[in-house]
């Protein structure tokens, strides 16, 4: 299973981290782009034909990590007369975006998505755990279900504050892919973390590696993986647009 960032800047895009909210998620003949933030249509497609994408997942409705679903609407139905992409959401998310098209078509075919959920989508098994966010906000443990493969396991924290952990999907996870937006000693909001409970929530998880990722653009990162480095008691990268990371 391989993990590529499209984007990784918390609530609107800006440099180094680029686009927003973003991942394209590989296994087998398997990819799914986890997150559509602003501005991660274009990095997708520089690493992916849009014609073998094979399902979008969206954690919850901010557009920093939902909007360039519109991209690809009106690419798949008036570009490539694509139809039936699966999309897998939290309830209301399609009528929620549906507001600013005339009508989806038949471009998208919609799976409401919950807490305790789980899906397969062909090589990839895919769980769902509701976070500690505003609104209905979705982590995704990401596992590949390919025959004879090694068993590895991502877990994407999306939007969360310290309120919901990592081992909700069991200890153990090989990558966790976490929300650190802001150093401890600056957090303007309980809704978020920062990288250090990023890493503290992690080593308690057992997680073999961590990633850090939504850094509030102005958060400085050199600081973000020290703090989170000190935390989880092991080295920590740093999401980065373009980054391939085996999981």
């Amino acid at each position: 299973m391989e993990l590529t960032v499209l984007g990784a800047s918390g609530s609107y895009g800006a440099p180094p981290a680029g686009a927003c909210s973003g991942y394209l998620i590989e296994a087998g003949d398997t990819s799914v782009w986890l997150d559509c933030g602003n501005g991660t249509y274009p990095v997708l497609q520089e690493h992916l034909a849009v014609e073998d994408l094979t399902a979008v997942v969206i954690t919850h409705l901010h557009p920093d990590h939902c909007v360039d679903l519109y991209g690809l609407h009106v690419h798949a139905r008036y570009g490539i007369e694509r139809t039936d992409i699966p999309v897998y959401a939290p309830a209301g998310v399609r009528d929620a975006l549906g507001t600013l098209v005339s009508n989806w078509g038949n471009t998208f075919a919609w799976h409401d998505v919950g807490d305790g959920d789980a899906v397969t989508i062909n090589d990839l098994g895919l769980r769902f755990s509701r976070t500690d966010h505003p609104v209905s906000t979705l982590a995704v443990e990401a596992r590949s279900a390919v025959a004879r493969s090694v068993d590895r396991r991502l877990v994407y924290t999306s939007d969360t504050g310290p309120r919901w952990s990592v081992g909700e999907f069991g200890e153990g996870a090989d990558l966790v892919l976490s929300e650190a937006s802001y150093l401890h000693a600056d957090r303007p909001t309980a809704v978020h973390l920062s990288a250090r409970q990023a890493g503290e929530d992690a080593r308690a998880a057992g997680a073999r590696r961590l990633m850090l990722t939504h850094l509030w653009p102005t958060t400085d990162p050199v600081a973000a993986v020290a703090e989170a480095t000190e935390a989880f008691g092991d080295p920590v990268s740093l999401a980065a647009p373009h980054m391939v990371t085996r999981v």
